[in-house]
């Protein structure tokens, strides 16, 4: 009997349902003891690779078609269609549909669901948001909704648009935002079916984009209704590389960079609180860290290829514009790529170090303590169930981590005057 083999018969030794053990690939580097014993079932033409994979009870794997798992976190009750699975973390009753393609830096929290045919990388989906079929949704982060019945959704045929013609992919986008997100209590996103976003986009909370809609503009009013034309139809002379809008790319870059590290201070501090054995296992929230700090350290990667770019814009600026070239724009550009080292490295720094007002949340996660254990520790419950004012005060927190990585990235680029919502709005 090879390590396979043996592997395989391990799991079945622990009370792992799996229906045809000769058709599934188990990778013998596998712990065995991070798939529960508890209700998992593995169907036929599964492969499961990476030593830190994890499985807990009662998910069901591959009912719908083969899975292959690598190095992903799956929680309690998930379940996964069928499709390709790499570094991807889902958390407590989450659900991806068949033939889904996540890879690494994907989080799918509670009960957040996927249709068929969804395409996913470096997404972060909060609790009950909902995507439809047949959608490419990389690079993004979405909450908003209070409850199964009223959650943000994604129609099908959806298209996040994550290059751009100037060749880079400094082009995450938020809808909704993490402070208040976290907090369950937002009005619901809808991004109307057949359209699409163009990175980097801020739509807020509330707010609706009608189907067939390609989006291009930041709302961050509420309560819209966007819809916009489609473009007039013909040819135009194009340059690419220019970067007339360098401005607002930079600071949705920076302000989705401080919403992720808002983020890592939640799981760091909020979610552990919720650890359990067999509920919440710590290897979720340590895989959903885990990837979180890879999500900031690409958007970093991304945002060091753009500034790259500034030299070679401000040649063909120049060239294209002649005297009429805006001595502004050009300075602006300078300054990005001269402060590139500087700006990289703070941000490297403010993903390890910043935490917002310790004070505030001092306050906020002791308010939390008697919630947590009057729900059993069930996060969502506990969620819904926290005082209006304590929930304002969480959110207070959150919002100082993410103006203080703002303000701090502001200081190294003056020119862009990029202020957290303490100061001014970041564009």
């Amino acid at each position: 009997m090879d390590l396979q083999d043996q592997t395989i018969k391990a799991l079945l030794d622990r009370g792992v349902a799996i229906p045809a053990p000769h058709s599934i690939e188990i990778d013998p580097e596998i712990d065995i003891e991070n798939i529960s014993a508890s209700g998992v079932v593995i169907h036929a033409g599964c492969k499961i690779f990476g030593r830190s994979t994890f499985i807990g009870k009662n998910a069901v794997i591959g009912y719908q078609g083969p899975v292959t798992i690598d190095s992903c976190q799956v929680g309690p009750g998930v379940r996964l269609e069928s499709g390709f699975f790499s570094k991807a973390v889902f958390l407590n009753h989450a659900k991806a549909g068949a033939n889904s393609h996540f890879r690494e830096g994907t989080i799918l929290e509670e009960h957040a669901v996927t249709g068929h045919g969804v395409g996913l990388k470096q997404t972060i989906l909060f609790p009950f948001v909902a995507l439809g079929s047949l959608i490419n949704f990389c690079d993004c982060l979405m909450a908003g909704g209070t409850g199964p019945k009223d959650h943000s959704e994604v129609g099908s045929g959806f298209i996040h648009f994550n290059y751009s013609p100037n060749q880079d992919k400094a082009t995450p986008s938020l809808f909704g935002d993490v402070p208040r997100g976290v907090m369950l209590r937002e009005k619901p996103v809808f991004l109307g079916g057949q359209g699409g976003a163009v990175g980097p986009l801020s739509v807020t909370f509330g707010n609706v984009t009608a189907a067939g809609t390609i989006c291009r503009k930041d709302e961050t009013g509420t309560g819209k209704l966007i819809v916009e034309q489609a473009l007039k139809g013909g040819s135009m002379p194009y340059t690419s590389g220019v970067y007339l809008n360098i401005r607002r790319i930079v600071a949705n870059n920076i302000n989705y960079i401080a919403n992720l590290i808002a983020l890592m201070r939640w799981y760091e501090y909020v979610r552990v609180m919720f650890t359990d054995p067999v509920n919440f296992p710590e290897a979720l929230v340590s895989g959903a860290m885990e990837k979180l700090e890879a999500g900031v350290t690409e958007r970093i990667r991304q945002f060091e290829r753009l500034c790259d770019n500034m030299p070679r814009s401000i040649a063909i600026y120049k060239n294209k514009k002649g005297d009429s070239a805006l001595a502004s724009l050009v300075y602006q550009k300078e300054e990005f790529y001269e402060k590139k080292d500087v700006l990289v490295e703070l941000l490297h720094y403010l993903l390890k170090n910043e935490g917002g007002d310790e004070s505030i949340r001092d306050d906020f996660l002791r308010s939390m303590e008697p919630v947590l254990y009057d729900h059993d520790r069930e996060y969502i419950k506990v969620m819904q169930a926290i005082d209006y004012h304590d929930a304002a005060n969480g959110t207070v927190w959150l919002r100082s981590v993410v103006d203080n990585v703002v303000d701090r990235a502001g200081d190294v680029l003056p020119s862009f005057e990029l202020m957290g919502r303490s100061g001014e709005p970041e564009a």
